[in-house]
């Protein structure tokens, strides 16, 4: 059934900005430990029984969370014909799930550039699927709660209440909560007017950043080396962006008209600013769901390869969950849009049907930047794999570089940057083969398209 699509007004006029501050820290997750087994019991679906007391109509699935795992579960209920009339979702959000990264991407382009805007980004046109306004929830028979937080889960009763005091029931309960952002303490200034966190619609305005300040040695450490790091921030720099490394924010000031007017250093200095961007990470958004079960080592509730928590009949997917990393062998938690979308059909289709196969997923990481019209040069960065053992890094910058990581002779992750589709097409079977290749050989290849053809000839 085709969507009804609105048409919506154009958001937000261009901001003028004097002076722009990006604060910007690398997320950094605990070390993952390694795996061994996990005790979950055995799970049995839940029957429901109605009655008039619950708000919610329908009670056998019910999803928390309106991000993109939300959005791609309510898909795969759709095309298992397990909607209709079955599936409820509770969203602190005022919107139907959406596509985040066209926050920080699509969202800050200049309005004469058609910056994105809603409806244009609802899952699950990410993926080259079917656009999913709220529209297509009704039409599909989803109930939907907007702008209401469960405060409270009943695990014996299988039953959650919102903050708005709705008691809804549910057969089986999904959580996608996903992250919700780290933010400067108050007492520092972090929530002074001027002062910018980007996780939701709500929070992204047409906002450009002029300058950057985080506490690493380099840009993006834990995936860049230091010589590729190196050469992108001399890139950065020559199209007048100013870094300010191995910086630690003391306090952020307001001036007469209670606005962010400056950012102090713990050295002393301070930097003129009206707009502050904060990009410090992110929390998994596990209240009020503790109970279900926390996984200590890597954050977010705990669960097997089927998405499967302690508690039988709850599920999470997406940032929240903790998952076993099958080909690393390690408990991991994911954000990247990609393991939202692939974990919520998974779940889903464990959900639904006989399926007994466990989540096995292939680390990944992609990037655009500099895409304005008139760009020097246009970048867009894909890894795949592991990032670990040593490096070998292959191209003159321009038009593109290579790095690849080899542990005990194997190759266990690749950057490419500005590659072909075939080229691309290529790193993800790389990285799951972990094929044995020649270093030697590797590391006196004359250029990416000879060292991608020689790492793979050894699959």
């Amino acid at each position: 059934m085709s969507s009804v699509r609105r048409r919506m007004a154009n958001l937000a006029n261009s901001v003028c900005l004097k002076h722009s501050v990006s604060l910007w820290f690398p997320h950094q997750s605990p070390a993952a430990h390694r795996s061994s087994s996990i005790g979950f019991r055995t799970f049995h679906r839940s029957y429901v029984v109605s009655s008039s007391s619950f708000s919610n109509e329908n009670r056998e699935f019910v999803i928390v969370g309106g991000g993109n795992a939300a959005g791609y579960a309510a898909r795969t209920f759709v095309e298992h014909g397990m909607a209709d009339g079955r599936l409820a979702i509770v969203s602190k959000e005022a919107h139907a799930p959406y596509e985040r990264p066209a926050l920080t991407k699509g969202y800050l382009f200049p309005l004469d550039k058609k910056p994105a805007r809603l409806p244009g980004f609802h899952t699950c046109v990410g993926s080259g699927g079917e656009r999913q306004t709220p529209d297509w929830y009704k039409e599909n028979g989803i109930e939907m709660f907007y702008e209401d937080l469960v405060s409270n889960i009943d695990i014996e009763k299988q039953t959650l209440t919102t903050n708005s005091g709705k008691l809804l029931k549910y057969g089986s309960l999904i959580v996608a909560t996903g992250c919700t952002a780290s933010r400067l303490p108050e007492k520092i200034g972090g929530n002074l007017p001027g002062v910018h966190y980007i996780r939701d619609v709500a929070d992204a305005d047409a906002l450009i950043s002029s300058l950057i300040v985080f506490p690493e040695n380099y840009l993006l450490q834990r995936l860049f080396t230091p010589s590729l790091a190196r050469r992108y921030e001399e890139f950065y720099q020559q199209n007048g962006v100013k870094f300010l490394k191995g910086a630690s924010i003391k306090n952020l000031e307001a001036g007469v008209d209670g606005r962010v007017t400056y950012v102090k250093l713990d050295d002393g200095s301070t930097i003129e600013a009206d707009t502050v961007i904060i990009g410090i990470g992110a929390k998994p958004a596990v209240s009020p769901f503790e109970r279900v079960g926390l996984e200590s080592s890597v954050g977010g509730i705990q669960v097997d390869g089927l998405f499967r928590t302690r508690v039988p009949g709850i599920f999470a997917v997406g940032d929240v969950a903790a998952f076993p990393l099958k080909m690393y062998n390690r408990i991991a938690r994911v954000e990247h849009v990609d393991h939202a979308r692939r974990s919520a059909q998974h779940c889903v289709k464990a959900l639904l049907s006989a399926q007994t196969d466990i989540y096995d997923y292939l680390p990944s990481f992609y990037s655009r930047v500099f895409e304005y019209e008139g760009s020097p040069r246009k970048i867009w960065w894909q890894f795949f794999g592991d990032n670990v053992g040593e490096t070998i890094e292959i191209g003159n910058f321009d038009p593109k570089i290579a790095t690849f990581w080899i542990d005990s002779g194997k190759l266990k992750g690749v950057l490419l940057e500005s590659g072909s589709p075939e080229e691309f097409q290529l790193l993800p079977k790389l990285a799951r083969s972990q094929p044995l290749v020649d270093k030697a050989k590797l590391q006196n290849a004359s250029s990416v398209e000879e060292a991608l053809e020689i790492a793979g000839s050894s699959l």
